[in-house]
């Protein structure tokens, strides 16, 4: 594990320890599970727009991060989130953690708002309570990173998140990681081509791994889509599902780009 990602989950353990002691988990249970947002079905989403022929993109709403810094100083998420529904995008990613990301809550409050696209909480998920707010909050689903759980602990928080009508995302970026990912129930897998430790990208991370999933799942290609000749390669592999933030944030217009870079 990178020392960043120590650093990040050290920091969020923080966090919910912190939350715990503003608000009881008790009370943020009755708050997610009354929420009057019914969730969207975010791989029904994704699954649909692949079965009509197009690529399914989980476009990201990203301020920052910690490898780039800021990647979009004039960041309005409800803006994004109105034009990658016009680019064609099948659900949004909104990152929430706010000390590395430059994240926010009601960054995807304001994002689900402005449009009827499916919403993943992109977050470091350590613990139940974090699933909890992430319905209460009115995400559709969850992103659970193997590096950062072990198995009893990621398989709970699936089934809190399954349990609250949320889908998950899993996502590993090696060959033991993806071996943890397929314990789960969930049929969405994501595969990071960038390496954690290094910060490398490759895309031949997810070509490399892609004899080992099974059918039924849906492959999610994660980081390092920058040119249509990456969305080709994956096409060409079979894959159709992608999660792109940095090259839609680096635009004037996201959406636009969308539309360009899968058109």
């Amino acid at each position: 594990m990178s020392d960043i990602l120590n650093k990040i989950l050290a920091v969020k353990a923080d966090e919910v320890a912190a939350a715990k002691k503003y608000r009881d988990l008790a009370s943020l249970r009755r708050e997610a599970e009354s929420i009057d947002l019914p969730t969207r079905g975010f791989e029904k989403s994704l699954r649909a727009k692949i079965a009509a022929g197009h690529a399914g993109v989980i476009a990201e709403v990203k301020k920052a991060s910690p490898s780039k810094g800021v990647l979009r100083a004039d960041f309005q998420p409800a803006q994004i989130a109105e034009s990658y529904e016009a680019g064609g995008a099948a659900c949004l990613s909104v990152l929430t953690d706010e000390q590395f990301f430059q994240g926010s809550v009601e960054y995807l409050r304001a994002a689900r708002a402005a449009c009827s696209l499916p919403v993943i909480r992109k977050d470091f998920m350590v613990d139940m309570y974090q699933v909890y707010e992430a319905r209460a909050m009115g995400a559709d689903a969850i992103l659970l990173i193997v590096a950062a759980l072990d198995h009893g602990l990621m398989a709970e928080l699936e089934a809190c998140a399954l349990e609250l009508g949320m889908d998950v995302l899993v996502e590993s970026h090696d060959g033991d990681e993806l071996a943890a990912a397929l314990k789960l129930q969930t049929r969405l897998v994501g595969i990071n081509n960038r390496n954690l430790r290094t910060f490398e990208t490759s895309l031949d991370t997810t070509i490399g791994l892609l004899p080992r999933i099974p059918a039924d799942k849906l492959v999610v290609t994660e980081s390092g889509i920058m040119v249509p000749d990456d969305v080709k390669r994956m096409r060409d592999s079979d894959v159709h599902a992608f999660l792109v933030g940095e090259a839609f944030m680096r635009a004037p217009d996201p959406g636009s780009e969308l539309r360009r870079l899968f058109s």
